[in-house]
């Protein structure tokens, strides 16, 4: 109510046009569009096409700026941002990119930056745990099942959130205990299917939580899909040598698809802690996102940047609120969930 009053009352326009939004640049932030229905099962990380279509629409009919990412920041640290300005960025790479997000974007003529996390890339099979919680989320109806084959030593409620992911956690921990590799995981994962008797061959022929296909990288990259690093495995090891390892790793890959020089960053999953910026610099890495809310500005550290991560929950008008700059005001603006607190 109080969004809908703002904004008949000329609020947001007033915002949009101001000059103090013309100095901060909005970074959206989107994980996947659903091929299904993924984004009932992860509602914050997935959104339907359609509903990741009106939000471009709201951006043409607002007349926002979008810019590339790079160009983006290179205007906000040089105080020469045009009105408005927004950059869009998705996370991880996956499938639906290629097939729902990138064709509308191409259609609205907006750039984005795909931060691509390369590993399950290569391998070309679904996320082993992603796809093992997916999976169990479809079968939430069929009563109780017996996992013990699968070091489960329960029987899970298949109606109970939680008890589906300790499952699924205890099936990871047993693929990691077993030193697993991605195909044998993947294995896992199809036994785990027939046990819960779902064809996990036509999962695989649709290509749900799986990613883009280096093919399909070099393809976009060629159209101007402009490719940044997210890490190789999707994680951030604790240790100097690891966590730069995962840097050089992620390079080394995405050096086979696209060309250039990869200079931004996405912290996996919006985690990051105070030592992880020396390690970055030290790589080259110019710039960094998170998963924290804000409107980045010249004052922003520039590997902490803030981005509107858009989910399924976020309706049309509270999305504008965060693209005018009213959302600024109106938000306190909270760290993620998933960020790890300086010590």
């Amino acid at each position: 109510m109080a969004l809908s009053v703002l904004k008949s009352g000329g609020a947001f326009q007033l915002v949009k046009s101001s000059d103090w939004r013309r100095h901060r640049l909005m970074i959206l932030c989107y994980h996947g569009v659903s091929l299904e229905d993924e984004h009932e099962w992860r509602p914050f990380l997935f959104i339907r096409a359609e509903q990741f279509e009106r939000r471009l629409q709201i951006l043409r009919k607002g007349k926002y700026s979008v810019l590339p990412l790079g160009e983006a920041l290179e205007r906000l640290y040089r105080h020469d941002l045009p009105p408005r300005s927004v950059a869009i960025t998705f996370d991880d790479g996956t499938y639906d990119f290629y097939r729902q997000a990138c064709p509308r974007l191409r259609q609205f003529g907006f750039p984005v930056t795909v931060y691509l996390t390369t590993y399950y890339s290569d391998l070309q099979c679904p996320i082993f745990n992603l796809i093992c919680y997916y999976m169990m989320w479809k079968m939430r109806g069929h009563g109780t099942l017996d996992l013990k084959e699968f070091g489960v030593p329960q029987t899970v409620v298949l109606a109970s959130q939680e008890q589906r992911e300790e499952a699924v956690d205890q099936i990871g921990q047993m693929a990691d205990a077993r030193g697993l590799t991605g195909k044998q995981k993947n294995e896992i994962a199809a036994q785990l299917a027939e046990r819960l008797n779902i064809d996990y061959q036509e999962l695989l022929s649709k290509r749900i939580l799986q990613l883009m296909a280096p093919r399909e990288i070099k393809e976009l990259a060629a159209e101007g899909v402009d490719f940044q690093l997210h890490t190789h495995r999707h994680r951030t090891p604790f240790v100097e040598d690891l966590f730069r390892k995962e840097i050089r790793d992620n390079r080394e890959q995405l050096a086979r698809s696209v060309a250039g020089t990869k200079i931004h960053f996405c912290y996996p999953g919006g985690a990051y802690r105070p030592e992880f910026l020396q390690w970055l610099a030290a790589e080259g890495v110019v710039s960094a996102t998170t998963c924290d809310t804000g409107l980045a500005t010249a004052q922003s550290n520039r590997l902490l940047l803030p981005r509107l991560v858009d989910t399924s929950g976020r309706s049309d008008l509270e999305f504008e609120s965060w693209l005018s700059g009213i959302g600024h005001f109106l938000s306190s603006r909270k760290k993620a969930r998933l960020a790890y607190a300086p010590d």
